[in-house]
């Protein structure tokens, strides 16, 4: 794979690159017109998706930081997305191009005044893995296997202009109002900033690891802060496979379910316990070992859960609190899915909504075990949402709704559910209660 000698970070270069993308796309649609003449519609619509999904990860692939972390977080939403993109984006967890060694060494002098062969005994110039802020090298001291973890330069400052430019295109795709939209916005953000921050990284690493490491099957990289700086994070190098290519290997149904239970128990202490969680669970950021341990390898998105919005959001996961209209009503307000500007069609209509989809995203938490291989569960939640966007009411009404920290947490659950379906595990759902 070719490596970048530089990453575009002036808001020129970055808008340029951009529209260098939607010229390919409407070249794509008038390739579209004229497949249609030839071939059936799905067949277009295919070529069309295909095209399209190559031409605007390539570019976002070049521009790396927070345009392509939008595309890691869309490749997550299977229910939303066709597939042809879903399959593209989904590189961003793995596979972009690396920066040059120059540029790699360039980052060590800025921040510790040496070259990387001067602090470790070995240091790989090659990047084993670049993702979409940063990328990873192998090095060793004193006898000891390190990943070195080097944020791309410009990244952090291109944040603000990276949002701007795509924010269009999210309120079209997520049919989000302007009026009210800004919180939204700011919320991912202040996220964007924070995985950037890599001391606060190193920080919530520690911790977190620190706090859940009682948790069986589970293991934690040991961080070392004597290597490491505001750009750069060293930490043990962990021997496994990748989680995605785990579920792809000839493992048994019990080897799946100890896995599974891991991941559920490791996500629910965190979240009922800690009142905060690792908000990024995609494959990329979890290796499993030969023993079949979860490895957790990076921590840069945390969500914090504040008390007034977790007690509401999880009295909506009981079933009996679903079925009582009048406590269920009176937390919509609460979580700011119901407000007293809302005409009383809207009201009703979006009760309706959303007891809806919470009576199906809750099944997990309705009994002790839960089998994520049911495939009838997914199907049930990917319908809800092919419905309610297809609605033309939705359009005239006020549909930026919920409170800010619905992003990160409800990210939180779709991403792990997604992986526990990868896995076909079945849980019980209640065990972490007695670690």
């Amino acid at each position: 794979m070719k490596t970048l000698n530089q990453i575009p970070t002036g808001k020129l270069e970055r808008t340029t690159n951009l529209l260098k993308a939607g010229a390919k796309v409407g070249v794509n649609y008038l390739k579209y017109y004229g497949n249609k003449v030839t071939k059936t519609d799905d067949e277009a619509k295919a070529i069309l998706h295909e095209d399209n999904a190559t031409d605007i990860y390539d570019s976002l692939k070049e521009l790396k930081g927070s345009a392509l972390k939008v595309a890691q977080m869309l490749s997550m939403e299977k229910n939303i997305m066709p597939q042809a993109y879903v399959e593209k984006f989904s590189l961003s967890q793995f596979s972009v191009p690396p920066l040059s060694g120059a540029l790699v060494k360039k980052s060590f002098r800025k921040y510790f005044g040496k070259n990387p062969e001067d602090i470790f005994d070995e240091f790989s110039p090659e990047s084993v893995n670049a993702a979409s802020i940063g990328q990873v090298h192998k090095a060793l001291k004193d006898m000891k296997e390190l990943a070195v973890k080097i944020q791309y330069p410009g990244v952090r400052e291109s944040i603000s202009t990276d949002l701007k430019l795509v924010k269009p295109i999210a309120m079209r795709m997520f049919n989000i109002q302007k009026e009210g939209s800004e919180r939204y916005f700011q919320e991912v953000e202040n996220k964007l900033f924070e995985e950037t921050d890599y001391d606060l990284e190193m920080k919530r690493s520690i911790e977190i690891s620190e706090a859940c490491s009682h948790i069986p099957n589970i293991k934690f990289p040991k961080y070392y802060p004597e290597y490491s700086s505001e750009r750069i994070i060293t930490m043990d190098w962990l021997h496994g496979k990748h989680f995605s290519e785990y579920t792809k290997t000839d493992t048994t149904e019990e080897e799946r379910n100890k896995v599974g239970q891991t991941l559920w128990n490791f996500y629910m202490f965190q979240i009922h316990s800690l009142k905060q969680v690792h908000a990024d669970p995609h494959p990329g950021n979890f290796l499993i070992s030969k023993d079949g341990e979860l490895q957790v390898i990076d921590f840069g998105c945390v969500k914090e859960i504040p008390e007034d919005f977790y007690t509401p959001y999880f009295q909506l996961a009981k079933g009996e609190h679903l079925q009582n209209e009048e406590f269920f009503n009176k937390k919509l307000y609460e979580l700011e899915i119901l407000s007293d500007k809302d005409t009383p069609k809207e009201k009703v209509f979006f009760a309706e909504l959303f007891h809806e989809m919470l009576t199906i995203f809750t099944e997990p938490f309705q009994s002790t075990e839960f089998d994520f291989s049911d495939d009838k569960f997914f199907m049930q939640m990917a319908n809800i949402g092919q419905k309610y966007s297809k609605m033309t009411e939705l359009r005239e009404m006020n549909t930026n709704r919920g409170s800010r920290h619905f992003i990160y947490l409800n990210r939180t659950f779709f991403g792990l559910y997604n992986m526990m379906h990868d896995l076909k595990a079945k849980v019980k759902t209640r065990e972490w209660e007695q670690l």
